[in-house]
């Protein structure tokens, strides 16, 4: 009996999400960068050249609907594991039935793994020789980091596929479906307005299953009529926050969080970064935003920002969200709090005035590079003096070309580091001054 065939039986009693679980690819929504026509992974599916797979993705952007029509796609046979349940038995298990299932009727068995990351290194070396062989197609699912949480091995014989949160529009879409489809609410003498599923398709934060599970959920206590915002809200249970990632409240929020920072007030920063996790905002987005504010805002005042900002970058990506949010503060907080310079912002503008303006000024021939002979007779390197040599660490020459000598576009704050900063610049400055009067 054919996967879906054996699905439709539990129809009846399976959720929405479930039963509106698309069967092939042109019922497929979102992931174009995947899916689009021409692109890698459709290109395998149509050929029936699938090898095993790590899907990586947030909840309810289509693992295991992926894994499911690749199935029916190819005519394999579907199988899925679980961690919890099941053990190296089982595993032999299910490669004997492989095995005999290529060798006589020519079918290839998927082996899908849902949450791959919760299994422990020596539950994942089992599938390895398998996998290897070419007994089995393994797919895994994960929504946690597979460089991390994947057995090396294991990981080296398989394409990661990542999958990104459905946009709106995608999510409006399958909202639409699901009212219309008769595997879904179809026939059942349900609409909704507009405004209801508009709201859905944005507090859904990407997740189809949250926002299928909310419309059946405010369609089982309506029992038939017309879906409304207010009813579709009560069934999320979460409160629905102005803010349009892609309109005008997504940027008004974004200016108040960073001119916050800029103004050096931590529980403005902080509520400003609440409103956009709340509201579902990209951390990654945020994270950019905090490197570019700890070069353009704090810069040298206190260099750390930069590694501050940077760290929690990487923090956001390794452990994600909900926890992501507690590194995301302490960064916030760090750099509303940090002393403020944007005196490297403003050298590397005005240097780029300048360029645009004097144009392709020539390199002081004392500071060319000089590989070859010829270029050692004609000057280049001559007179150069190496600051190593010096033992004070600075030397008595210029390196602006000859038309710009003088010329500052670095001008150092007196906050935080930079006041020593400038201290040190000027100190040097002293030191070459006789050289200015040669």
């Amino acid at each position: 009996m054919d996967l879906f065939e054996n699905a439709a039986q539990h129809a009846a009693d399976a959720p929405l999400a479930e039963r509106l679980r698309p069967r092939t690819l042109a019922e497929v929504v979102g992931q174009g960068h995947l899916l689009g026509e021409g692109k890698l992974l459709r290109r395998l599916i149509e050929n029936d050249q699938i090898s095993s797979i790590i899907f990586w993705g947030p909840p309810g952007t289509g693992k295991t609907t992926l894994a499911q029509v690749i199935a029916h796609t190819t005519r394999s046979r579907f199988v899925s594991f679980s961690a919890v349940l099941q053990g190296v038995k089982e595993v032999r298990e299910i490669v004997a039935q492989a095995r005999q299932d290529k060798a006589y009727h020519g079918r290839k068995t998927l082996l899908f793994i849902d949450e791959i990351h919760r299994f422990n290194k020596a539950q994942q070396d089992a599938f390895l020789p398998h996998v290897e062989h070419g007994d089995i197609i393994l797919i895994g699912a994960t929504t946690e980091n597979p460089s991390f949480e994947v057995n090396a091995a294991l990981l080296s014989r398989s394409r990661v596929f990542v999958l990104e949160p459905l946009q709106p529009e995608d999510v409006r879409t399958l909202l639409e479906r699901a009212l219309r489809d008769p595997r879904g609410l179809g026939g059942r003498g349900f609409d909704a307005e507009a405004e209801a599923l508009d709201v859905l398709a944005e507090m859904a934060d990407g997740d189809a299953r949250v926002a299928l599970n909310a419309l059946e959920m405010a369609a089982l206590s309506l029992g038939r009529g017309t879906l409304t915002r207010s009813l579709v809200v009560e069934s999320l249970q979460k409160k629905p926050l102005l803010y349009d990632k892609g309109g005008e409240e997504h940027y008004n929020v974004i200016s108040a969080f960073i001119k916050s920072l800029r103004g050096s007030d931590p529980d403005a920063a902080l509520y400003w970064l609440a409103r956009m996790l709340e509201a579902g905002e990209d951390p990654l987005f945020i994270t950019r935003r905090l490197v570019i504010f700890a070069s353009e805002d704090v810069g040298n005042a206190d260099p750390r920002g930069l590694q501050i900002a940077l760290a929690a970058m990487q923090a956001v990506h390794f452990v994600g969200l909900p926890e992501g949010r507690i590194n995301l503060a302490q960064a916030v907080t760090y750099l509303a709090s940090a002393p403020k310079s944007n005196a490297s912002y403003l050298g590397i503008d005005a240097a780029l005035a300048e360029v645009r303006k004097s144009g392709a000024l020539a390199v002081p021939l004392h500071i060319r590079n000089a590989p070859t002979r010829l270029m050692k007779e004609l000057g280049y390197g001559r007179g150069y003096r190496h600051a190593h040599d010096d033992p004070r660490g600075v030397v008595t020459q210029t390196h602006l070309p000859e038309e710009l000598a003088g010329c500052q576009f670095y001008r150092p704050t007196e906050h935080g580091y930079e006041k020593t900063i400038g201290e040190r610049l000027r100190y040097w400055e002293s030191l070459r001054r006789p050289a200015d009067k040669e």
